[in-house]
């Protein structure tokens, strides 16, 4: 994935594929990408630590997966078997279902039950070769709920080997039992959440969910303005049902909109034109039945694009990224180096990481390697051709013959 830039469309002919090639890692990061005679000659003259892989494999970047709420407590199995039944999102939540649901069994989880989630979850997406993983706050919503949620998220990150990214998402909705209007709960959480994350170095990121159900672009921008003053990034869940979510993101410079399967060309535009990474999420589309992100409009009009799991217990219980972007790009007539570019060094950068996601040198030795003599076969397998092996800073992470290593 070397050499490729952020925006735009790819061809498959653009990607360097490096045959019987070796990489020389040091202190975590990537030194040297060479053959692997090469490497082999110059490992055993300075005695290098040596990795020979048996068979044939076909290594890649690890994974990034820059959109997840594995953050949570409890089950909507019961909502997914209403939506597919017919009931509509109204007719679920007043059978008690919906994202109030979540925000009720996740402030009924401790804090030491989400850590031990949260990690479970992430060693999930580790044996599928996700190294990075970014997770929301969101279920919470109230100032001590988000808190615990944060916390949560830190601990585990210390207890997994994914790096894990954490993201304020206070503005998930208006809480059912918050007795005021959306303007003085987003100040609540602006004068006396965001303070608190910034002393406890829980999160560097706001997110906030711009729809009818949830808030409007009138509400969220103060919001967003004022939490971008105070030093966090910016992301939005954007264009999921209706537009005007990506021009909020565009108008207080977010460095990501993500959903945007209601977006139209005029959005597609502006996006395009803008900085703001557009990140699709095929899970809620497959989780909801609704119409995919535009990705190929975004990238032939020179957006960059990423691809995220999206992994929640409402609209994408699923969870697996690869297959995910395969179904993505099979509906939207992506190429190989798209889908790979959209989970690799794009998603990358919209979680403002760009030290990973190229096997190249100076980047960080995140590796998943599959049992294959063909690159291809990873996205035409959709999903069923697992790592056989995953390193996270040049450390042997997960091994599928032992399980964890």
């Amino acid at each position: 994935m070397a050499n490729l830039p952020l925006k735009g469309a790819l061809k498959d002919e653009q990607l360097e594929i490096h045959h019987d090639g070796g990489i020389l890692v040091d202190q975590g990061k990537i030194h040297r990408v060479d053959s692997y005679d090469s490497l082999h000659q110059l490992a055993r003259k300075e005695d290098y630590e040596m990795q020979v892989l048996e068979g044939d494999h076909v290594c890649i970047p690890g994974l990034v997966d820059s959109h997840t709420h594995i953050c949570f407590g409890g089950s909507r199995a019961r909502d997914y078997a209403f939506r597919n039944a017919g009931k509509t999102y109204l007719e679920i939540a007043k059978a008690g279902g919906g994202i109030w649901d979540t925000v009720t069994q996740t402030r009924n989880s401790s804090e030491a039950l989400l850590t031990d989630l949260v990690r479970e979850r992430a060693n999930i997406l580790l044996a599928n070769g996700v190294t990075t993983i970014e997770v929301k706050s969101g279920y919470g919503l109230t100032v001590e709920e988000e808190l615990k949620m944060l916390r949560a998220i830190k601990k585990a990150g210390t207890e997994t080997v994914s790096e894990l990214i954490p993201t304020c998402l206070a503005a998930h909705m208006l809480p059912r039992d918050y007795d005021k209007d959306a303007e003085s709960y987003l100040q609540l959480m602006t004068r006396e959440l965001f303070p608190r994350i910034i002393e406890e170095g829980l999160a560097s990121r706001v997110d906030a969910f711009v729809e009818e159900s949830a808030f409007s672009p009138e509400q969220i921008l103060p919001y967003l303005k004022s939490a971008k003053e105070m030093g966090f990034s910016i992301t939005v869940h954007a264009d999921q049902f209706s537009v005007g979510g990506s021009q909020v993101a565009i108008d207080c410079g977010a460095v990501s909109a993500d959903h945007l399967e209601a977006s139209t060309g005029e959005e597609v535009k502006k996006l395009a034109a803008s900085d703001v990474i557009a990140t699709a999420l095929p899970g809620a589309t497959l989780g909801l039945g609704c119409g995919f992100t535009p990705a190929r409009q975004l990238l032939d009009a020179g957006a960059a694009v990423a691809i995220a799991s999206d992994w929640n217990p409402g609209s994408a219980p699923m969870g697996n990224l690869l297959t995910q972007a395969a179904i993505l790009g099979a509906f939207e007539k992506l190429t190989n180096a798209e889908v790979l570019a959209g989970i690799t060094y794009r998603a990358a950068a919209a979680l403002e990481v760009p030290d990973r996601g190229m096997i190249q040198t100076g980047k960080r030795a995140d590796l998943t390697a599959y049992p294959t003599d063909n690159y291809q076969d990873i996205l035409y397998k959709q999903g069923s051709l697992t790592p056989s092996l995953v390193w996270k800073d040049g450390e042997l992470s997960f091994d599928s013959k032992k399980d964890y290593a």
